[in-house]
Parts: C-alpha cells; structure tokens; sequence
C-alpha cells in the first residue's frame, strides 16, 4: 500500500513529466516518462540520497535536505527519512521558488545591479552553438542574460550522461508541495543570487562569460558533474567538501574567492532566513545546494551558532 507522501509524489512526478514534454524527442539522450508499475516500484525501494539534517529549536523540529540540481529519474523519489520528514513537514523553503511567476518573470528581466553586456560576434556564435548543441529552438534562451544562459547550457550538458536537470530536487520537491498544497517561501531573493552569478562590471562579466563557453567546449563539465552527482547519490559529504581540489574550476586566488562567494557568501542569509520560517511555528523542509553544507561557513555551522541542535540523518 502507498503511504500519503508516495501517492501525492506519485501525482507529482506525473504532472512534472507532462509539464517538461518527455515524449518529445532530442540529440542528447534523454530519459523516458517511467510507468505506473515502475513509478510504484522505484517508489517502494529508494534508498535516502543527498544529506538530511534535523533542526531542532523553540521546541519543534525543522528539516535541512542538501539538494543536488539535476538528476536521474530514480533519484526524484525519496529515501525513508527523507520521505518521513516531507510527511511532517507544513512548509517548503528553496533557494528560489520557481513555481511562482513573479520569480521566473524576474529571472528574464536586465538584472538592475549591472550594466549592460554587450556581445562580440565571436561570442553570439558561441552561444548559438551551445544552444544548437543542447537542441534547443532558435531564441530558446534569448530572453536570459547570456551568464544565465550558460548556467542553464552547463546543466543540460549532463543529458550526455543520464541526467537532467527537470530530475533535480528542487523540481520535484516542489511538484511534491504544490499537490499537497504546502506553502512554499523562497530563502533568497532574486537580486540576491543574480548579484552573485552576474557581474557588475561588463568586461568582468565577458570573462565569466568566456571562461564558461570554453569549459563546455573543451567538454570540461561532464567529469566534474558525474563526480558531483556521485558524491550526492552516496550521501559522501567528505567527497563534497573537497570540490575546489577537484572541480577544474579554480586556477587562481581570484577562481577561489568568486567561488566562495558563490557558496560560502550567502550562507549567513540563508541560515538566518531559515531561523526565520523556523521561528513561525510550522515544521520547515528547507532545501538548498549541497555546496551550501560545506566550507567555514557550512550552514549547518552557522545554524549551530542561531541556537539550533542540528543532527544529521543520513
């Protein structure tokens, strides 16, 4: 018999397939809309992947749940614990709720901190080939800022590789949350994370934008995210804390610090936004990056510190 939290993931999971058009074919390989019987069997056998914390403060629990941002098919059902903590939970906190228009309306407007970044034709092209690489229709991002584009490019590159970015925790979490009908609040604000992904200056912002296209060119990412994506499938949170020695990201001090801004930087306002939606009352299912929970300002470091007990789970 299927547990409360299975049937609705179960009716989630199926509106997500529906929304992301999986019967539509494309160049890289894709993952096939799952059945019924498979659905309940992956359902029934999961084990617990990424990292689940406890929070325990003001006499209640919360939950923190390390996220990966893409992922494979078998990956969007949860594990026991995971699984027990969505069925006590009365509100799910993201980083950004994407369920919600005014954030993807925001996401396609000129990010106000910056000035504009004017193309070469040199990187138009390489854009375009991007895009054509990932088989997306002509303009299919045009409306993003080309650093979004690339965020988006570097994520559906690991289609090459049996993920997707639409199996990402996030995704389902929050398909998971709409059909039970959870309030959802974002712990960021858009400004926020564009400050930190776009550069105000523009020919900082053009040397990013480099940089990123000759990562993907060089077919640079693939390696990094199998070995990323392995980490949180086996819950190896050692393997994660040693990114930066990994990653083929950091060339240099500067490599190091726009990275750890990245990551590090926001911690402070995510564990004091977290502490906030905790200090309402309801039991919180916060979700944020993996990243997030390593490093001197790891958040659950930083929630220690706000008066919280913080115990991992798996």
């Amino acid at each position: 018999m299927q547990t409360p939290v299975l049937r609705l993931l179960r009716a989630a999971l199926l509106l997500l397939l529906a929304k992301t058009g999986w019967a539509a074919p494309a160049c890289p390989p894709q993952p096939q809309a799952p059945t019924a019987a498979q659905i309940q069997s992956l359902a029934a056998s999961a084990p617990d992947r990424g990292f689940l914390y406890r929070l325990r403060r003001d006499g209640h629990d919360s939950y923190l749940y390390g996220t990966l941002h893409l992922g494979r098919m078998e990956w969007i059902f949860p594990g026991p614990q995971l699984r027990k903590a969505m069925g006590q939970a009365e509100r799910l906190a993201l980083e950004l709720d994407l369920s919600d228009p005014a954030t993807l309306q925001a996401l396609t407007q000129p990010p106000a901190h910056a000035k504009p970044m004017p193309l070469t034709p040199d990187l138009r092209h390489r854009l375009a080939a991007q895009s054509k690489a990932a088989c997306l229709p002509d303009q299919g991002l045009g409306q993003l800022h080309p650093l979004l584009q690339l965020s988006h490019f570097a994520g559906l590159v690991a289609r090459w590789d049996g993920m997707d970015p639409a199996f990402g925790q996030e995704l389902m979490l929050s398909a998971w949350a709409g059909q039970r009908g959870l309030p959802i609040s974002a712990l960021e604000s858009v400004e926020t994370q564009l400050q930190v992904l776009i550069p105000s200056d523009p020919e900082e912002a053009q040397a990013h934008l480099r940089k990123g296209l000759e990562q993907l060119e060089k077919k640079q990412l693939r390696p990094m995210l199998r070995r990323l994506a392995q980490a949180w499938a086996k819950s190896d949170l050692d393997t994660l804390a040693g990114y930066e020695t990994w990653c083929q990201c950091v060339a240099d001090a500067k490599d190091l610090a726009e990275l750890r801004e990245l990551n590090d930087g926001r911690n402070p306002g995510l564990a004091r936004r977290i502490a906030e939606l905790h200090g309402q009352g309801q039991v919180l299912l916060a979700a944020v990056g993996s990243l997030h929970l390593t490093g001197e300002q790891a958040l659950p470091r930083l929630l220690v510190d706000l008066g919280f007990e913080v115990h991992r789970l798996h």
